[in-house]
């Protein structure tokens, strides 16, 4: 497995434990759990590896497991990739405080243990 494929696995792993937690995670404490590769919180990187993960999930019925990554501080949203992603999966995400909860609970319910 290569660096980026250990990467991306350790972080759905942390990601998936987030939700099953019924919690959020920063972007700054996410990249700090990751040992596969350095990653930056707004690095290009890890936005592709939580697209990948998030349009995965999706696609099994568990909704955007990214919805569980939030800024630290300011909106306590995600970033716009998100949202961008929401729309590219054809959802509507054009008031993005009402998408986010309503996904964050979906995620929520799809892990929880």
């Amino acid at each position: 497995m290569d660096a980026y494929e250990e990467a991306r696995r350790e972080i759905e792993a942390v990601l998936e434990h987030t939700a099953r937690s019924q919690e959020t995670i920063t972007y700054s404490e996410l990249v700090g759990k990751v040992q596969a590769i350095p990653l930056e919180p707004d690095s290009k990187i890890l936005a592709k590896i939580l697209d990948e993960i998030s349009t995965d999930q999706d696609a099994a019925g568990r909704g955007m497991l990214s919805a569980v990554v939030i800024h630290k501080t300011d909106d306590y949203l995600p970033g716009p990739g998100f949202f961008s992603l929401a729309e590219t999966l054809g959802r509507d995400a054009s008031d993005e405080v009402a998408f986010h909860a309503a996904e964050l609970e979906r995620v929520h319910r799809s892990f929880k243990r």
